[in-house]
């Protein structure tokens, strides 16, 4: 895929700061000078594309509902198939490969114990690995905005 731009600047300026409003995507469209279709349609392309996985929040762990920290001990050549799956869960944050016997971790959150457990049981069925759930000690933001260097 040949990237816009108006993709370019999706990507680099949309990571963070992303309008909370009834109309988030004609926000968008205003401050850049396009149609609201025109954003519509530039991410979906990046998401086709794999270039972005989703549009939405990051809520804090333990905010709302209940949260944990997931670790996998995946073979390196599933790791890539493994984490697709995880990813796909809406219920998981952000999931990211560690140098360890357990190379895949991933935050997970859901409404209440009974729906995390559910998840994870899921993940395990569908993957074919355990997974370790462990407690959320302690709280670390990591800033997951970057700068692409997108420059046409």
């Amino acid at each position: 895929m040949q990237l816009t731009s108006l993709h370019k600047v999706l990507l680099n300026n949309y990571q963070q700061d992303f309008p909370l409003s009834p109309t988030p995507y004609l926000d968008i469209a205003n401050a850049l000078g396009v149609t609201e279709i025109e954003v519509l349609s530039a991410f979906n392309e990046l998401a086709n594309a794999q270039f972005i996985s989703r549009i939405g929040l990051i809520i804090p762990p333990n905010q709302l509902g209940v949260s944990c920290l997931v670790a996998m001990a995946i073979p390196a050549a599933q790791l890539q198939s493994v984490a697709e799956i995880v990813s796909s869960y809406k219920e998981v944050n952000h999931n990211y490969e560690r140098e360890h016997t357990f190379n895949l971790w991933f935050v997970l959150i859901a409404s209440h114990e009974q729906h995390l457990q559910k998840v994870l049981a899921d993940i395990e069925q569908k993957t074919g690995f355990l997974t370790m759930q462990l407690p959320l000690i302690a709280d670390y933001f990591i800033n997951l905005g970057f700068d692409l260097e997108l420059n046409d």
